[in-house]
């Protein structure tokens, strides 16, 4: 009985799947897989259904496991400066926001030195389950690492 064979890189994977079975037919990929952007694109692909798994338990997306972990780094910021941190627009933040403060996870509060501003904290139900989710995470993470090789793109640079 023979086992799948183990994918160390990115590499590894896109080659795997661009193959259809004969070694002749075997495409030259090897300039695109050696693009730090094309094998990002590939790990990223490879590891958000993984997250979304394991994110489940606790439903959490990956914007909300985001917005999550720059709260209880940052207590305090706007709305704003996380739409900025995270890449997403203003209104889909928005929707992000509503959907945790549903939830129990996030408060809004004014800021103490401008009442005119929103702030942005993590409640108490939010910082355990953001606790027990980055477990998760850090777990995934290293796995993750292990089998892209941690040298995600780096073959392309020059040395």
């Amino acid at each position: 009985m023979t086992s799948a064979p183990a994918h160390d890189t990115p590499r590894d994977l896109a080659r795997d799947s661009l193959r259809d079975g004969s070694a002749s037919d075997a495409l030259n990929e090897d300039f695109l897989l050696g693009l730090v952007g094309h094998s990002a694109r590939l790990a990223s692909s490879s590891i958000r259904p993984l997250f979304a798994e394991r994110m489940a338990q606790y439903d959490l997306r990956q914007a909300e496991f985001a917005v999550l972990s720059l709260l209880q780094a940052n207590p305090g910021i706007s709305q704003r400066r996380l739409a900025d941190a995270i890449n997403v627009s203003p209104p889909n933040m928005a929707a992000v926001l509503a959907r945790l403060v549903e939830r129990g996870l996030v408060q809004r509060q004014r800021d103490a030195a401008d009442q005119r501003t929103q702030v942005l904290a993590l409640t108490k139900a939010g910082a355990l389950l953001y606790r027990r989710a980055a477990v998760t995470v850090a777990a995934l993470e290293r796995e993750a690492t292990a089998v892209l090789g941690g040298n995600i793109g780096g073959e392309a640079l020059p040395g």
